[in-house]
């Protein structure tokens, strides 16, 4: 079996992506590009794109298939069936952090990433500020990329801050501790 008869590995990441959320008391939304094989309330759309709430207190019903997402949920205080091909998704991502994935756009006909250049198709960065705009990177070899929220820095680098050095003692005085009630 070669790489284009395997099956795809987007709705396996998407369900390991929904359980590491689960798992760890996070929110998972998925990001949906919408065109009319998408069954979702059009009035939420902005766009051609919705974000939806897909942790289980928000769903009844959920199936995370290999060809589709499907769940009921409450819109307006109103029950409504959604149905999004699993090509659609564009990310998943904790709500609360913004760590996840997010996915090139599929061609319903040919099965392959929609972009006019290959590059352009590689991978999508998902910022934890712009959770519903995916944008190119190009050049890199991957195809989807761990996202990683703006605000986490890394630790020993040269550009961190120097941490601020202790007050020094006056001459004379005898440090002393101050109780706090």
């Amino acid at each position: 079996m070669n790489a284009l008869d395997s099956t795809s590995t987007r709705p396996y990441l998407i369900r390991a992506l929904y359980d590491w959320c689960t798992d760890n008391g996070l929110t998972p939304y998925v990001a949906v590009a919408v065109d009319e094989s998408v069954q979702v309330p059009r009035e939420y759309v902005k766009n051609n794109e919705i974000v939806l709430n897909i942790s289980f207190d928000a769903t009844s019903s959920l199936k995370l298939g290999n060809d589709f997402i499907e769940f009921k949920a409450r819109f307006a205080g109103s029950a409504r069936e959604i149905m999004v091909p699993i090509g659609r998704v564009i990310a998943i991502y904790a709500r609360e952090n913004g760590q996840g994935m997010a996915f090139p756009l599929v061609s319903p006909v040919s099965g392959m990433p929609q972009a006019a250049d290959a590059a352009l198709a590689a991978p999508l960065v998902l910022t934890p500020e712009l959770p519903t705009e995916p944008a190119a990177t190009p050049g890199a070899d991957a195809k989807i990329v761990q996202l990683v929220p703006a605000n986490t820095a890394a630790s020993g680098r040269e550009d961190d801050p120097e941490p601020p050095e202790p007050p020094k003692p006056q001459q004379g005085k005898r440090p002393s501790l101050k109780r706090v009630k």
